[in-house]
């Protein structure tokens, strides 16, 4: 590992970023809190295939005893996959888990900050947090889309994770001055599901058009990242009908088991796996997949400027 700063990034990965070669952020938690093992290692190992084969440089992000890491091994991928003791960390945990030694799987938000902090612009996930359905009453909002608001990285992802309240979401990400791009759409998707019944606020159509918004957006000193949302294709999707009585049934679940908080999204999207006989898994698998290769083409396209 390389780098005397707050992060260690690996060999290929610093040498990347030091000449200006693509690479593409990937989060940890949807290895360690996201998928069941060992489907959790195969898709990891996958999803960093298609990254290089698109022609760029994957880094996933974790912490590892202590170390915030940017590009792992295979057997630190296994790791994250397989530990029970590997901690879920958004931003408001990282100091605590680098300071105590401990291994933590970064969310969206941690995964930006450690990734700027290593000079990559370029993230690939699965869904976006968001606001939690009944937020008027808990107040529950994930830490995504602060840190979407101060943290330079645009976000590839399947649209906001369908166990959340989408419509809200795009409010609040409105209200925070983040640009939210579907591609090829003028509908904003919704995770599982293609159509989410609401209008995108920005499209582009390739990964040139992105990287030309990243660039301009930044260039007027605009702090914040963006959200490139791409719908999962027809072939895998859920059916929206389907996704909707699922969740609902997931949700009542976890009200009668008082699941709160943090542990919210992954109680609900492991419940998911269960009460669509491994259709959202398979869904999750097929979606992330798709967008690491956009998220390496964006990171070309970037790499180009």
């Amino acid at each position: 590992m390389t780098g005397a700063g707050p992060v260690e990034a690996s060999p290929e990965v610093a040498d990347a970023v030091a000449h200006g070669r693509p690479v593409v952020a990937l989060e940890s938690t949807i290895i360690s809190h996201g998928m069941p093992y060992p489907d959790n290692v195969a898709m990891a190992t996958q999803v960093e295939g298609i990254v290089r084969a698109g022609g760029a440089v994957p880094a996933t992000v974790a912490v590892l005893a202590g170390r915030p890491r940017v590009g792992l091994t295979p057997a630190e991928l296994d790791l994250l996959a397989s530990d029970p003791a590997v901690a879920k960390v958004s931003t408001r945990d990282l100091g605590h888990v680098v300071a105590h030694g401990g291994h933590g799987a970064t969310t969206v938000a941690a995964t930006m900050r450690l990734a700027a902090l290593a000079g990559i612009r370029v993230f690939v996930t699965g869904g976006l947090g968001g606001v939690h359905r009944g937020a008027d009453r808990t107040f529950d909002e994930s830490a995504d889309l602060t840190e979407l608001a101060r943290t330079p990285v645009a976000v590839v992802c399947a649209g906001v994770k369908s166990i959340l309240d989408i419509g809200l979401t795009l409010e609040r990400l409105e209200t925070l001055g983040v640009p939210v791009v579907a591609v090829g759409t003028d509908e904003f998707p919704a995770f599982w599901t293609r159509s989410s019944g609401l209008r995108a606020p920005l499209r582009c159509d390739s990964p040139a058009a992105i990287a030309a918004t990243m660039r301009a957006s930044w260039q007027l000193g605009l702090p914040g990242g963006l959200v490139v949302a791409q719908p999962i294709r027809a072939t895998d999707e859920v059916p929206a009908t389907a996704v909707d009585a699922l969740v609902e049934q997931a949700l009542a679940d976890a009200r009668r088991l008082g699941v709160t908080g943090r542990d919210t999204t992954p109680h609900l999207l492991a419940r998911l796996v269960e009460l669509s006989g491994g259709a959202s898994l398979r869904a999750n698998v097929a979606l992330v997949q798709h967008n690491a290769a956009l998220g390496a083409a964006v990171a070309v396209e970037w790499a180009q400027r």
